[in-house]
């Protein structure tokens, strides 16, 4: 009897060592990360309804070149990339594993600095191709507000963003708040896809 009593407080001490161990390497979001990707987030919102506000319907419809988004079909497809980047986040990056001792700074600073990155091209996703989805481009504005402010929402009140990492299209790991800013991140790119297409000498004044 004393001899499994033993044995059970043998394997209940380990059980509180490995709690312990857990516990040690776990890294919670600081108040700095979180007013930095509240920052951001408002800061892209901000500069996207400023970049199309007032547009007229010929300077939303206008494409540099017929293999070339418009502002039209660039804000859909921010609004709809939201909806969906968020969704990927907290249905499947909220319930991935954990992976102690990632340099955090590193992997911040890469996404914030390659998403935005235009230099290096790339093609949507089929979901996310223009299809005229919101029916006019003031809506996609619209949709894009709506749905920024759940992405807000999640970032202020979500626990353990720092807690699950799963696979990204850059080739490495995001924990769920790297993937906040990745959405962010997001909107910057396609925010200077908007402001090209009206940098474009053909772009109508009116």
């Amino acid at each position: 009897m004393r001899k499994m009593r033993t044995v059970i407080y043998s394997m209940a001490f380990a059980a509180l060592l490995c709690a312990a161990a857990i516990s040690a390497y776990s890294q919670e979001l600081s108040a700095a990360d979180k007013d930095r990707g509240m920052q951001y987030l408002e800061t892209t919102k901000k500069s996207i309804v400023e970049a199309t506000k007032g547009l007229s319907a010929a300077q939303w419809n206008f494409k540099a070149a017929p293999d070339r988004w418009s502002v039209a079909e660039t804000m859909e497809h921010i609004a709809a990339a939201e909806d969906l980047l968020r969704g990927m986040i907290v249905e499947k990056g909220m319930k991935a594993p954990a992976e102690p001792g990632r340099d955090l700074t590193k992997n911040d600073d890469a996404v914030v600095a390659m998403i935005p990155d235009r230099s290096h091209k790339a093609q949507a996703p089929e979901p996310l191709k223009p299809t005229n989805r919101y029916g006019a481009p003031e809506a996609a504005v619209k949709h894009f507000l709506e749905s920024r402010a759940q992405t807000e929402e999640f970032l202020k009140n979500a626990p353990g963003l720092r807690e699950h990492v799963s696979d990204s299209p850059l080739g490495m790991k995001l924990d769920a708040y790297e993937w906040v800013l990745f959405v962010a991140a997001h909107s910057e790119r396609h925010l200077k896809q908007i402001l090209e297409v009206k940098a474009d000498p053909n772009f109508p004044k009116a």
